[in-house]
């Protein structure tokens, strides 16, 4: 198992913690409240093991694949098939779809993860990957990140007025849920990526595309690091605290000192 070096207080969580986040913490009314299209329609995806190599020994041969989730009653129908699979990821797809299971448009979103950013004591993202620590990120990326966060926002509102900002439990996620940028096609999609790259922000330019439309699901756990999945408000992100937050802390982890 590889072993990704993680801010402090920051670890992998253990079959049963994420039990019990499933169980007792996770809150379909609120992830309800997150969607604005029909819920009935949306489609969710969990990865049970692909970079924790913790998962369910019964479910060791799908631990690395993406199990999409498109068939459930219910977002407690949902519960019950997180608490079958026990994933260490579990996201939504941004596609819109109408009656005949047919796209008719997607959600836009940016990606910023504190690994794309250059550390001066890890140094690149190429760097990091020679080493085997792609996914490894410390303070002061996320700290960083954070930043450019707020400066993404604020070059996204000279366009957009309805945004909104998710911390992932690694970096953050902008979504664009202004009506006109449900229908940007996919070439409009690039051109936009490239501007927000042009800018000099470190986005992942195929969640932006649309090419990668999956992305993590608020309120969810991210089992990499222990951290729940949290929409905040852009007044709130200078003065937030990812590591020590207790918004964002599991009950398992709540107790402990920071």
């Amino acid at each position: 198992m590889v072993q990704y070096y993680l801010p402090s207080g920051m670890r992998f969580s253990t079959l049963e913690e994420r039990r019990q986040f499933y169980a007792e913490e996770f809150n379909p009314k609120k992830v309800a409240e997150w969607f604005t299209s029909a819920l009935y329609r949306i489609k969710f995806a969990v990865i049970i093991g692909r970079h924790t190599k913790i998962y369910p020994q019964k479910y060791q041969e799908d631990a690395s694949t993406t199990i999409i989730i498109d068939e459930y009653k219910d977002l407690q129908d949902l519960r019950e098939q997180i608490l079958e699979f026990l994933p260490e990821a579990v996201y939504y797809d941004r596609n819109i779809y109408d009656e005949g299971d047919r796209q008719v448009g997607q959600e836009l979103a940016f990606d910023l993860d504190p690994e794309n950013i250059t550390c001066p004591i890890h140094g690149t993202l190429a760097d990091k990957m020679k080493r085997r620590q792609g996914l490894s990120f410390c303070e002061i990326e996320l700290e960083m990140v954070k930043n450019e966060t707020i400066g993404l926002y604020e070059f996204l509102e000279k366009q957009f007025s309805d945004l909104r900002v998710v911390y992932s439990g690694r970096g953050f996620h902008l979504h664009v849920l202004d009506a006109e940028a449900f229908g940007l096609s996919t070439k409009q999609r690039v051109e936009l990526a490239g501007q927000v790259k042009a800018a000099g922000f470190h986005i992942d330019e195929w969640v932006t595309s649309g090419e990668f439309r999956l992305i993590r699901l608020p309120y969810s756990l991210n089992g990499m690091v222990s951290r729940i999945v949290l929409p905040i408000k852009k007044d709130e992100l200078e003065s937030f605290n990812a590591i020590s937050d207790r918004r964002v802390l599991p009950h398992f982890l709540a107790l402990a000192t920071f």
